[in-house]
């Protein structure tokens, strides 16, 4: 992977991690279309503290608050709003976690393809314009209970399948459950948090078993690019979420989904 290709990935990973078109599949599509070179290892982990640290920083106050409401929960001895809402983020993460765990190996040889992006795409595509137009959009975050959160966290647990899109999987869940389209998008975000924590940590883990050599420049580019791109898009995208709603975003994951079905015929 050459300086370029290093730049346009992790523009990529910037753009589609939060955004309801899935970043793994466009990470995928260079190699399956264009014959790039894998990513590497290293990069991977790179573009991904980039991301997560873009989305600590957009999220920082609810973050403070919920490591505040904790500790006013222990001095208090009772619950309140923020440690809720952490408890909850925690929960919807079980999912993901246990089926990563169980079935991350096979996801990983079977389904990382063309074919497979493109019909995840069309189809998932097509749930989250029903869950937006029909979805009442009315329910605040403070609503949310354990059944929702689990179910959330269950449709997160799909994003596993290249193509799904973690977040517009989990917005699509959310805006089904009746939540308003800043709600469904904050409580997904948040979600995401230990989620990229989790697999930059066990990516790692891989980097430092293999030994393999790690080109420290190309990660800083990685990391850095992928920072700032995933940052001015969370700012853009939640600005817009109430005047564009999720229409272009399906639009977008229609044509993609075509586009690779006939590249594929």
């Amino acid at each position: 992977m050459d300086w370029f290709q290093a730049l346009v990935l992790a523009l990529i990973q910037g753009l589609t991690e939060f955004l309801p078109i899935s970043s793994s599949a466009h990470l995928i599509l260079p190699s399956e279309v264009l014959g790039w070179p894998d990513q590497g290892l290293a990069f991977d982990v790179a573009v991904h503290v980039g991301t997560l640290v873009a989305v600590m920083a957009y999220y920082r106050r609810d973050l403070l608050a919920m490591l505040g409401g904790a500790g006013q929960a222990v001095s208090q001895r009772r619950m309140n709003q923020d440690l809720r809402l952490a408890l909850l983020v925690g929960l919807a993460t079980v999912p993901a976690v246990v089926f990563g765990f169980l079935g991350d190996d096979w996801i990983e040889r079977e389904l990382r393809s063309a074919l497979v992006i493109a019909i995840t795409t069309l189809l998932f595509g097509a749930l989250l314009w029903l869950a937006d137009a029909y979805g009442k959009r009315s329910r605040a975050l403070t609503t949310l209970g354990v059944a929702g959160a689990l179910l959330i966290g269950f449709a997160q647990a799909l994003a596993l399948i290249p193509g799904t899109s973690r977040s517009g999987i989990t917005i699509t869940a959310a805006l089904a459950l009746g939540y308003r389209r800043e709600e469904a998008a904050r409580f997904s975000f948040l979600l995401s948090i230990p989620v990229i924590l989790g697999a930059a940590l066990l990516k790692s883990k891989d980097l430092l078993e293999q030994q393999l050599p790690v080109d420290w420049g190309m990660m800083a580019l990685g990391a850095g690019v992928s920072a700032v791109t995933a940052y001015l898009t969370i700012v853009f995208f939640i600005r817009l979420l109430e005047r564009i709603g999720m229409l272009p975003f399906v639009i977008y994951r229609l044509i993609l989904g075509v586009a690779l079905l006939v590249w594929l015929a």
